[in-house]
């Protein structure tokens, strides 16, 4: 029998089941493998769904080529926007099946991923795709799913989670279940050359503001806190140069190793409040997910500061800050790296610089409230106030 814990000592961790991508391939290079890896999963038609953007840097074409080199017929589908919405699904899902493609390969950042791997669930799977927003509520798996990322934010390449903008009702909806994991991920940091600065940035924040809402969660395991701790290690070094050289490829390896991380930890842990309180600002003003959450992030590590020294402290370690002595100095030192981070790489320090109305926090903060999916993670309990006390705070 298990002994019981001493007061003030830290008690056994959660059971915990880690799941992942049917295979990850990393490194420099690493798409010159997609031919080999592909053809395996299926000798089907291939759609790649990305962006215009990606079409226009010869990026797709890229990839395409290498589909095509495997004696594969592959199609495109560059239809995908910014904090896609559930008709942007739909569309790809008609060319999944005007096509008759068999594996749906994503590329791109998290839109392009979330996207291709919606289509796949919902290319074998009936109803709509509000009948699959939840926490398992798929009950099979998709097509095959190949994703290579091309920035290092969200991870999605290895998490079990797509999120679908509904932007008539102003809502982000999750869809959280195992078969979202894909089939294979294959993360090249040399795709990541092309990003710009300005997305480099607020990607990378959106990095980091996994590793730190995964780090110091409610339900947080030891298993998940040594990779998510390295993470905030690695971009706390390769960020800023990132960010200055986009061609510095020991930077990206660093930032693509980081986002990766990331993505780990948000199946068998995933994220808190910073993401509760940054859906309002993608569901009613269209701001990208990741710019939202790097704004927001200051202001919910000072919230949760006192519920979390110990491991804020750790965290100011990781990010290389010197001088404090005690813990709670060390715990605020945390707070602070990350502030200077985010100036230093371009991240706006407040809601009204994005052009968010002050008249809509309440309204915000009704939103918020509800995604208790991930404020039951946050590590100390938020009131309608406390949100709204944030949101002012930040803007």
């Amino acid at each position: 029998m298990m002994e019981r814990m001493n007061k003030g000592e830290r008690s056994v961790s959660r059971i915990v089941e880690i799941k992942t991508p049917g295979a990850i391939v990393f490194g420099v290079g690493a798409c010159e493998k997609l031919p080999e890896r592909i053809k395996a999963l299926s000798n089907g038609a291939v759609l790649i769904v990305t962006d215009a953007g990606l079409v226009k840097a010869g990026t797709a074409k890229k990839i395409k080529d290498l589909v095509s080199s495997a004696g594969l017929e592959a199609g495109v589908f560059d239809g995908v926007e910014p904090d896609p919405d559930k008709e942007n699904v739909y569309k790809c899902l008609e060319m999944v099946k005007s096509t008759g493609a068999q594996v749906l390969l994503g590329l791109g950042g998290g839109s392009s991923l979330d996207v291709a791997k919606t289509a796949a669930v919902l290319s074998v799977s009936e109803g709509r795709l509000a009948d699959y927003v939840g926490i398992n509520k798929v009950a099979k798996k998709g097509l095959p799913t190949v994703l290579l990322p091309t920035t290092s934010g969200t991870g999605s390449e290895v998490s079990p989670i797509a999120v679908i903008s509904d932007k008539k009702q102003h809502l982000k909806l999750g869809i959280v279940s195992p078969y979202l994991y894909c089939d294979l991920a294959i993360v090249d940091p040399g795709l990541t050359v092309s990003c710009p600065a300005g997305i480099t940035a607020s990607a990378g924040m959106d990095a980091l503001t996994h590793a730190i809402e995964i780090y110091t969660n409610k339900f947080s395991v030891p298993i998940i806190d040594a990779i998510e701790l390295e993470a905030i290690r690695l971009i706390g070094r390769h960020l800023r140069k990132c960010v200055q050289d986009g061609t510095d490829l020991v930077a990206r390896e660093g930032m693509s190793l980081a986002a990766l991380y990331g993505g780990l930890g948000l199946g068998p842990v995933n994220t808190a409040a910073v993401h509760a309180l940054a859906y309002p600002l993608g569901g009613t003003f269209d701001v990208a997910h990741g710019l939202a959450n790097s704004i927001l992030l200051p202001y919910v590590m000072e919230f949760n500061r006192p519920a979390r020294e110990e491991k804020f402290a750790k965290i100011a370690d990781a990010l290389g800050t010197a001088g404090a002595e005690s813990m709670s100095d060390k715990a605020s030192a945390a707070v602070k790296a990350v502030v200077d981070l985010s100036r230093d790489v371009g991240i706006p320090k407040h809601m009204r610089d994005i052009n968010i109305p002050a008249d809509a926090i309440p309204e915000m903060a009704a939103g918020a409230m509800k995604v208790t999916r991930l404020l039951n993670n946050n590590p100390r309990e938020m009131t309608l106030g406390d949100i709204e006390g944030i949101y002012r705070l930040a803007y």
